[in-house]
């Protein structure tokens, strides 16, 4: 005769088991992701918002959830900037011929607040609209190329910055704010796809090396009558006619700070926790 009692205890213990399992509920941590995309600048060189020269961007980001509508992020994005006066319908602009390209490496803290709310592998709770702010600082280092060779920009003070007037020298890092909205859809109860478009306002006029006006060709040394790297490239409309680079005259607009703006699609992974049900006394 077949002894039931050891049958009997691993069916009740397995029922016990999952029933417990059953009790327990998920609760959304937060989640960590990659993003891939497009970045744009707008400034000095495009100060129409033209959106005709999208870069490469690649961002990952960890974002700490609050609930089921506001999230706190940490993310860190590698772009590309880059403009050209030659890309513009303004006379002005495609005589003055300047340039230039940047990479952008950006670490920044934003606070995301979702519209619905938003419960991974909850048939009714899959997908919200969401919008973004924070702060972040970024660092850019901007260069242009001359006759095929890679020339950068900032040492060269190419507005006078350290000898000419009180202009100073201008740093490659600055603060950037950026204002955004997304959606992002639960593909299931581990996996979430975004999309997210934002804007970075930034705390520098010089991301593409122009701010403010010409301070002449005499200002730079030359040897023995040949202009210098740096007088050439702080007036190159040379190279379309007659040269305007003369001192005074306006070469970009200091009044409004440089910006760019970052499209990407994101995957994201989410991390979760288990809740106790509240016991009934």
């Amino acid at each position: 005769m077949i002894n039931k009692s050891p049958l009997l205890f691993t069916i009740l213990l397995f029922l016990n088991i999952n029933n417990a399992k059953a009790q327990f509920s998920d609760v959304q941590e937060g989640q960590f992701g990659f993003t891939i995309g497009a970045a744009h600048y707008f400034g000095d060189l495009n100060n129409r918002a033209a959106f005709n020269r999208p870069k490469i961007a690649i961002g990952g980001f960890f974002r700490k959830q609050f609930g089921d509508y506001i999230g706190l992020r940490i993310s860190g994005h590698y772009a590309q900037l880059g403009y050209s006066d030659v890309y513009s319908k303004d006379d002005f602009q495609k005589s003055r011929n300047l340039s230039f390209n940047s990479n952008i490496w950006e670490i920044a803290l934003q606070g995301d607040f979702n519209f619905f709310k938003f419960i991974p592998d909850d048939p009714g709770h899959l997908f919200t609209p969401y919008v973004t702010l924070g702060i972040g600082v970024f660092g850019f280092d901007p260069y242009a190329y001359y006759q095929n060779e890679k020339i950068l920009l900032r040492p060269l003070n190419t507005e006078g910055q350290t000898f000419y007037l009180d202009r100073k020298a201008y740093g490659t890092t600055a603060l950037c704010f950026p204002i955004g909205i997304g959606f992002k859809y639960s593909i299931s109860q581990n996996l979430n796809l975004s999309f997210e478009v934002a804007h970075r306002f930034t705390r520098t006029d010089y991301l593409d090396d122009v701010s403010t006006t010409y301070i002449g060709i005499d200002k730079f040394p030359s040897a023995s009558g040949i202009p210098s790297i740096a007088s050439i490239m702080q007036d190159r409309s040379f190279e379309t006619g007659e040269p305007i680079g003369v001192e005074g005259r306006q070469r970009g607009w200091s009044k409004q700070r440089d910006q760019y703006l970052i499209a990407e699609v994101g995957l994201s992974f989410n991390l979760t926790s288990y809740k106790c049900p509240t016991v009934n006394p």
